[in-house]
């Protein structure tokens, strides 16, 4: 697909990023001999090795469907998340060992001026690169340049916070709050690990994304159509860039399957036009009965038997239960795909 090759080409140009400006850091570290600089170096090395890692992850992830994998291999996607999340709570971890250390064994630091403009280079390039693999991961669904670009973030803020201890050094000669930077920063950077698990576990558990679903909801509802009676058994899984997604759409009882077929495929465009061409769409049509009709919109329905109450507003919780009181549990045995 070309939203995979996108996620890997930006995903190519994220690891050569981490290479050089790991080169630049290591720089302002031998010059300054700063920990908190070297601290900052030491994250890069992550950003490196989990930069890598996400390439893989990403190739992997973009490889067609095959037997083996008839959901195509975009789990990977989330395994390369875990493994970067697992690398940032290390280099937190490591961090404050190195700021522990040089607390009670502390170094005389040399040319702060020209080490700061260093490093503040490398924190610009991190943010803008950040945020430009978060908003392409969102954009096509890829949680793995979702977690690069959050990483880069907490890089970059962890790095704007060094330049803050650094200046502050400069101005009061007090060398040991250098270390006490470094250990400060160093517990954002385990808390963004964690979050990066926590988020990567989640995928991989098939856990509901309910921001994706409200919006989902949302734009149903925007868009309903008075032959859509009632929608129930919602359910999305993300695999990598890929959203598969399934419903039971109760549809008149009387359509022919052709124009049950046309229902399916005017709620099919309207996803795809929202969510891009990377979405698998499965409907299984039901029929109404006359327990549908209390909430039944449709006004030109020469068979009703009950009379119409209340339109039944669409939410998360009610779209996605398995039976709704207002749909009959007697589906057609045809699934359609949309």
């Amino acid at each position: 697909m070309q939203s995979a090759r996108i996620n890997l080409r930006v995903q190519k140009w994220v690891a050569f990023i981490a290479v050089v400006l790991f080169l630049v850091k290591i720089t302002a570290w031998y010059y300054t001999r700063s920990v908190s600089i070297l601290t900052d170096a030491l994250e890069s090395t992550v950003n490196i090795i989990s930069g890598f890692i996400s390439l893989y992850g990403l190739y992997i992830a973009a490889m067609p469907r095959d037997a083996n994998h008839p959901y195509g291999h975009g789990k990977a996607e989330f395994l390369s998340s875990a493994v970067e999340g697992s690398l940032v709570l290390i280099a937190g971890c490591i961090i404050i060992f190195e700021a522990v250390y040089h607390l009670i064994y502390p170094n005389q630091l040399k040319k702060i001026d020209f080490g700061i403009l260093l490093i503040a280079f490398t924190a610009l390039v991190n943010y803008i690169t950040g945020y430009y693999c978060i908003k392409t991961g969102h954009k096509n669904h890829s949680p793995a340049l979702i977690a690069s670009g959050k990483h880069l973030h907490s890089d970059t803020w962890s790095t704007v916070g060094i330049i803050s201890g650094l200046l502050i050094i400069q101005v009061t000669k007090l060398l040991w709050l250098d270390s006490l930077v470094a250990a400060g920063f160093a517990i954002f950077i385990i808390y963004t690990g964690y979050h990066i698990i926590r988020s990567s576990v989640a995928g991989i558990m098939d856990e509901a994304d309910k921001a994706l679903l409200q919006k989902m909801v949302a734009l149903l509802n925007q868009n309903r159509r008075a032959n859509w009676i009632d929608l129930h058994n919602l359910r999305i899984i993300k695999y990598g860039n890929i959203l598969h997604m399934d419903c039971h759409l109760t549809l008149p009882w009387y359509l022919n399957v052709k124009e049950a077929h046309d229902e399916i495929e005017i709620l099919s465009s309207l996803v795809r036009k929202e969510f891009g061409e990377s979405v698998e769409l499965f409907v299984h049509p039901d029929a109404c009965t006359d327990t549908s009709c209390p909430i039944c919109i449709k006004t030109d329905c020469d068979v009703r038997q009950r009379p119409f109450k209340k339109r039944i507003e669409w939410t998360i919780e009610n779209i996605s239960r398995n039976n709704r009181h207002s749909s009959s549990d007697k589906g057609t045995d045809t699934e359609i795909a949309g």
